[in-house]
C-alpha cells in the first residue's frame, strides 16, 4: 500500500486534522495568557501557535472562491448588524489603534503594574485582528470572523467584567476574585466532600481570594490553598467558551435546537472540567504529599496537570462534538438550478470529488479508491478490491 497523496490525507482526515490544529492554537493562546509559573510549558506556546495555526491553515485553505460570494453565516449576519451594515468596517484600523493607546495610557496611569499583563495580551490580540481585518482576503471571510469574534468574546468575558468591578470598587489595583467565590471553591469543596476529603472555605487575611484548608493524610498539619483568579482556570474556560461559541457562530446559519443543546453542553463542560481540575489537584496534595515532598506533588499538579487535564477535557468535548454537530448544506443561490445531491463514498461516506480517484464497482457502487484498497472488498456487493477484472471490473467515475 502507497503512501497517501496530501491531498488525499487532507481530504479524508479533515475532521481530525482540524481537531488536532485546534487544539494546538488554542493551547498556544492559553499558555500566552495565562502561564504558568516556575515551568517551562510557556517555552511550547510559539510551537503549539505554529503547528495549529500551519495545519488549520492547510487543511481549510479554499480551493476557490466565487467572487461577490458572501458568507451568510451567524457570524456575517452579526457583524453586519453590528456595523450598520458593514458601513463601520473601514473604521476598524482606527478602532485597534485607539484600543492599543487606551491600553497604553491605562497601564501608565491606573494599573499598578505598567508591564504587559495577561488581561493586556488579550487587548492588544483583539486590536490587531480590528486591524487586519479590512485587509484579509474575502475568500478567508469564515476565519477572519472566526479570529475577530474569538478575541472579542475573551475580551468580553475575561476584560470587561474585570474592568467594571475595579471601577465598582473605585480601586483599579484591586484584584477581583469573585468568580473564585461564587463559581469555584465551594463546588470544589463539595465535590472534596463527596469523596471524603474534609475541608473547608474560608477568608484569607490580606486577600480577596477564598482559601481551602484540608489536612494531608500523610501530613500532621493543615493545609490551605488560596484560589486567586490567576489559579481558578478562568482563563481557559473563557478560551474555551469564546472559541466554542466563535465556531458555532461561523459555521452555521441558523441556531436550530441540536445546536443550542451543543453549545450549552459546551459551555457546562467547559465549567465542570475547570471544577474537575481543582479536585484533582487537591486530591494529589491529600494523597500523596508527605513531610518529605513538603506539598510538592500538588504544586507540580499545579503547574502541569491542571492545564493538561483542562485541555484533555476539551479535546475529547471537541471531538464528540464534530461528530455529532448537524452538517451545514450550502445555501442554493437565488436564480440558480436545483442542485443534484452530491455523491458519496459507499465506505467512508464522504463527498466524491474530481480530485480524490474513484472508481465504480460492477454492482453499481462508486468508492474511493483509497478506500477501497484498505476495505479489502466492496461492502455493497462484496467483491474483493484486487482481482476484480474478471469479475466486476472497476470502472473510472
Amino acid at each position: 500500500m502507497g503512501i497517501e497523496a496530501p491531498g488525499t490525507v487532507r481530504f479524508r482526515h479533515r475532521g481530525s486534522i482540524v481537531l488536532v490544529s485546534l487544539l494546538a492554537t488554542f493551547a498556544g493562546v492559553a499558555l500566552i495568557i495565562d502561564q504558568p509559573e516556575g515551568t517551562p510549558l510557556p517555552w511550547l506556546a510559539v510551537p503549539l501557535l505554529a503547528i495549529g495555526g500551519a495545519c488549520l491553515t492547510w487543511t481549510v485553505w479554499p480551493k476557490s472562491h466565487v467572487p461577490g460570494e458572501a458568507p451568510n453565516s451567524l457570524a456575517a449576519k452579526l457583524l453586519r448588524r453590528v456595523t450598520l451594515n458593514c458601513r463601520l468596517i473601514p473604521t476598524f484600523p482606527a478602532v485597534g489603534v485607539g484600543i492599543i493607546l487606551a491600553d497604553l495610557a491605562y497601564n501608565i496611569t491606573l494599573s499598578a503594574t505598567p508591564a504587559v499583563q495577561s488581561e493586556d495580551t488579550m487587548v492588544l490580540l483583539a486590536a490587531s485582528a480590528l486591524l487586519v481585518y479590512r485587509f484579509v482576503p474575502g475568500r478567508f471571510a469564515r476565519e477572519r470572523d472566526f479570529v475577530l469574534l474569538f478575541f472579542m468574546g475573551l475580551n468580553a468575558i475575561l476584560v470587561v467584567p474585570l474592568l467594571l468591578a475595579r471601577a465598582y470598587y473605585a480601586d483599579f489595583e484591586r484584584s477581583v476574585d469573585l468568580y473564585s467565590w461564587v463559581a469555584l471553591a465551594p463546588e470544589a469543596s463539595l465535590v472534596l466532600s463527596l469523596l471524603g476529603v474534609v475541608n473547608t472555605v474560608h477568608s484569607v487575611s490580606a486577600s480577596t481570594a477564598p482559601g481551602l484548608t484540608f489536612t494531608p493524610l500523610h501530613v500532621p498539619l493543615q493545609v490551605t490553598v488560596v484560589i486567586t483568579t490567576a489559579c481558578s482556570g478562568i482563563y481557559s474556560f473563557g478560551i474555551f467558551a469564546s472559541a466554542f461559541v466563535a465556531f458555532v457562530l461561523t459555521e452555521y446559519e441558523r441556531l436550530s435546537p441540536r445546536v443550542w443543546l451543543l453549545l450549552a453542553l459546551g459551555l457546562i463542560t467547559a465549567y465542570v472540567a475547570n471544577v474537575l481540575r481543582m479536585v484533582i489537584i487537591i486530591l494529589i496534595g491529600y494523597y500523596t504529599d508527605s513531610a518529605e515532598t513538603d506539598l510538592q506533588n500538588m504544586l507540580v499538579a499545579h503547574s502541569y496537570a491542571g492545564w493538561l487535564i483542562f485541555m484533555g477535557w476539551i479535546g475529547l468535548f471537541w471531538g464528540v462534538t464534530m461528530k455529532a454537530l448537524p452538517k451545514q448544506t450550502e445555501p442554493q443561490r437565488e436564480g440558480s438550478l436545483p442542485q443534484r445531491p452530491r455523491s458519496l463514498c459507499g465506505i467512508c461516506n464522504r463527498a466524491l470529488t474530481p480530485s480524490i480517484p474513484a472508481g465504480r464497482c460492477g454492482c453499481g457502487a462508486i468508492h474511493h479508491e483509497n478506500c477501497l484498497t484498505m476495505e479489502g472488498r466492496c461492502p455493497s456487493c462484496g467483491a474483493p478490491s484486487r482481482g476484480q477484472d474478471n469479475q466486476n471490473p472497476p470502472v473510472r467515475a
